[in-house]
């Protein structure tokens, strides 16, 4: 359920929404929720389909409590999973309500969250799991979300979309038999549905980390805490550390990959244009074309005016 958390000096809040729940008239859900949210200035990404809805929004305090009461007050979304967090400055540029097949995309069919995923493991229970032998510990994120943090021994399955999780359990089947599988993601519904998947095969002890990395990074202390690293998220401040503060991590403008200290310290690394990732992916014309987007950015940035947004 939701939990607040209010930093000092950081007025607007972040809320990571999701619940899985059949919503068969979602469509109509659309126009209303999106007027709500522009109405408060509230700005973000929400997701709406038959199982659901997902998604991650900020704005001031009250306008934020607003949105989750009126979710809560929908029958179908009462019992809302809520992450709060805090944004020094806006972290999305527009607000946008959006119809999907699913409201986190895996393609497999007859998948039901709602009634068949694993076992939740609360943050404060989640090392001695994962420090079990018997466990084998899954980060069902993408590649580029793991190549700034994970946890400490988890298996980093590789992939570039969550479509290719199914295909990875498939292939590594073999090495689930007579384990107890744990699971995490970042807020909690990619590692929820995954473990509804792997419930489908035949596997019962099945975990996953409850409200995901971002509610074990508020509710573990540092000291105690098996995770390494930082924890992307999808808005402007591209990683979260510890008490959710703000990471360091820096977003290549480029290609869209977080990057580390050490990334930025790379000669194939500049702003706005390449980044040890993408520099090799792309041919000269590519970089000459984000030089100038890069221009001018930084030209409205001079010029005071309202932020220019790339690809």
């Amino acid at each position: 359920m939701a939990s607040a958390m209010t930093l000092p000096n950081q007025p607007l809040r972040v809320a990571a929404i999701y619940r899985f729940a059949r919503l068969d008239e979602f469509e109509a859900l659309r126009a209303p929720l999106a007027a709500f949210c522009c109405g408060r200035g509230i700005k973000g990404t929400l997701l709406l389909a038959h199982e659901g809805i997902n998604g991650t929004v900020a704005g001031g305090e009250a306008d934020i409590a607003a949105l989750i009461d009126h979710l809560e007050s929908i029958e179908a979304l009462a019992g809302l999973e809520v992450k709060y967090s805090s944004a020094a400055q806006m972290p999305f540029h527009r607000m946008k309500v959006r119809l999907k097949r699913e409201i986190v995309t895996m393609g497999v069919s007859d998948i039901d969250p709602a009634a068949s995923a694993g076992t939740y493991v609360a943050p404060a229970d989640w090392n001695a799991l994962i420090s079990d032998a018997d466990t084998i510990v899954i980060d069902t994120r993408n590649a580029y979300e793991v190549s700034i943090g994970t946890f400490k021994g988890a298996v980093d399955p590789a992939t570039t979309s969550f479509r290719e999780f199914p295909a990875w359990v498939e292939q590594h089947r073999a090495e689930l038999v007579g384990r107890k599988v744990a699971m995490f993601c970042t807020g909690g519904i990619r590692c929820e549905k995954a473990t509804a998947y792997v419930k489908s095969l035949g596997f019962e002890d099945v975990f996953h980390l409850k409200g995901g990395i971002l509610n074990y990074l508020e509710e573990v202390p540092a000291e105690q805490s098996l995770w390494q690293g930082e924890c992307f998220v999808f808005d402007e401040r591209v990683s979260v550390s510890h008490g959710l503060v703000e990471g360091e991590a820096e977003l290549c403008r480029a290609c869209r990959h977080p990057l580390t200290g050490q990334d930025l310290l790379s000669s194939k690394y500049t702003a706005g244009i390449s980044c040890p990732h993408c520099f090799d992916a792309r041919s000269d014309e590519d970089r000459a074309r984000y030089a100038e987007r890069q221009r001018q950015v930084e030209l409205a940035q001079a010029q005071g005016r309202a932020p220019h947004i790339g690809r």
